[in-house]
């Protein structure tokens, strides 16, 4: 019996990618090793103290009798599907770990939910199917982000998967120790986990699953009453994410009881009746590029501006210019903008003893992002990229990387930041580490759609998402899918109740 045990040794592991299949380049092994790629204690030297699923989760072990085993942990920043050499390897490397480890009691994982490969639409059901198969016998207990495509597989072969409730993602600490409180509950038996998945028919607009605010802050506050009836361990909400093309792509629900399924059926009905009478509240209004430029001149400044077509967290490249190309235009206005252009980079380091530089920035990666512009811009900093954050924000990660990079001012008064490597734009540190202060400018872009907010929401007193083209349009009608399910809103009407 292992209530009987005087230590249990619980292991930890991750895989976490939030893959876009309608970027056309690939995520590689190197993206992955340029993200987040740890193995053994190196994982809890990085995340312990983080707002971070697995700092919550070490937190809650090291109160209790636990030989924590952190076995591998991989993150990429979002971008194409993971193509099949690095999935293979990474399944490889999962196995090897795993199968190097001592007997485990119980295991808490950490995959994202919407990971894809060449070689699966369900990356994260495979790895996790794997896992138990060479862990048959022992619990299995997780986090999930919320814009997880949740598969059945995931479902079928874990005990309890529990998302975070709030988006931007500033909870991810806080839901990790509540798995780990399951884990430690259920290896003492005082409870048994049972978990049920209800997918729906509607995928929520990106721009409407801020949950924060209605829509979503309704359905949550109904989630948090019904998780809170005996016989409940937890109730999450998956808002979805709708930029993979693949089956399981909308947004759904798990509901986890202590060894009660009928209770876990009951209430995902529930759920399901108030999502199906109000799915129509969750498809949100587009505001143009045009319609935004017309909003800022009576705004609060500095206004954010939410670069939803090219939204990083969402995989896009990064590098797009229809926002950079409107604040051109408005030369009344100080912005600020991040481009990725590795190229303009190199060429700024090798003139750089040069006050001003001709560039071309931005555009390059595809024919979805804008044109590229071409500007005198004066050079204000060559930095190494570098930064990191202490404070809850969205992702939960504490080190963040740029590569090198060019802060540049054009003669209109945009300050572009011209970075190497494609960066979420999580933390207000890209700013002000780099001596860039919110304040000074009227415009801030932020490539992001809920996400940005918890760092620049509180220097940024208006906000306005804005719906740009691009891979992470938020009018995901202008998308093309060939294997999702029919019907799901907004594609098809949906019967109502």
């Amino acid at each position: 019996m292992l209530t009987n045990k005087k230590q249990w040794r619980i292991g930890i592991i991750g895989i976490y990618h939030e893959s876009n299949t309608f970027i056309d380049q690939r995520t590689s092994m190197a993206n992955f090793a340029e993200g987040h790629l740890f193995f053994g204690d190196a994982i809890l030297a990085e995340y312990e103290k983080a707002f971070h699923e697995i700092g919550g989760m070490v937190e809650v072990l090291r109160q209790h009798p636990v030989d924590i085993v952190p076995i591998m942990y991989a993150e990429a920043t979002p971008g194409g599907i993971i193509d099949l050499p690095t999935a293979e390897q990474l399944m490889h490397k999962l196995r090897v770990a795993v199968q190097e480890t001592e007997i485990l009691d119980g295991l808490l994982v950490s995959p994202h939910g919407a990971a894809v490969s060449e070689n699966s639409d369900d990356f994260d059901g495979m790895w996790l199917t794997m896992i138990r198969e060479l862990l048959p016998d022992i619990p299995i207990i997780g986090t999930l982000d919320p814009h997880a495509n949740v598969s059945e597989k995931m479902v079928e072969v874990t005990d309890a998967l529990i998302a975070y409730k709030t988006n931007p993602h500033i909870d991810q600490r806080a839901v990790g120790k509540q798995a780990a409180v399951l884990m430690i509950d259920t290896l003492a038996e005082k409870i048994k986990p049972v978990q049920r998945l209800l997918s729906s028919n509607v995928a929520i607009s990106i721009e409407q699953q801020y949950t924060a605010a209605s829509p979503c802050l309704e359905l949550y506050h109904l989630a948090e009453e019904l998780s809170r009836k005996a016989g409940v361990l937890s109730v999450s909400i998956n808002l979805g994410f709708p930029y993979a093309d693949v089956p399981d792509m909308a947004s759904s629900f798990i509901v986890v009881t202590d060894n009660d399924e009928p209770l876990a059926d009951k209430i995902l009905k529930e759920l399901q009746d108030y999502f199906v009478k109000n799915h129509r509240d969750f498809s949100g209004k587009k505001t143009s590029v045009g319609e935004a430029m017309e909003k800022i001149e009576g705004l609060d400044k500095p206004v954010l501006l939410l670069d939803m077509g090219d939204n990083v967290g969402g995989g896009s490249p990064g590098d797009g210019t229809f926002l950079l190309h409107a604040l051109e235009s408005k030369r009344s206005w100080k912005s600020f903008i991040c481009i990725c252009d590795p190229e303009v980079v190199k060429q700024i380091i090798e003139r750089s003893m040069w006050d001003h530089i001709s560039v071309i920035v931005g555009g390059k990666s595809d024919d979805k992002h804008g044109d590229p512009l071409t500007s005198m811009v004066k050079l204000i900093s060559i930095v190494d990229g570098k930064f990191t954050e202490s404070e809850a924000r969205h992702g939960g990660q504490v080190r963040y990387d740029m590569g090198k990079t060019a802060i540049v001012e054009t003669p209109n008064g945009t300050t572009i930041m011209i970075t190497s490597l494609r960066t979420v734009p999580f933390s207000l540190q890209q700013l002000l580490h780099f001596k860039l202060e919110p304040a000074a400018f009227d415009v801030i872009v932020a490539k992001g759609v809920q996400a940005p907010i918890a760092a620049y929401g509180p220097v940024c007193p208006s906000m306005i998402r804005v719906n740009t083209p691009g891979v992470t349009t938020a009018d995901i009608n202008r998308l093309t899918y060939e294997k999702r399910k029919k019907p799901l809103f907004p594609f098809e009407e949906i019967n109502q109740l």
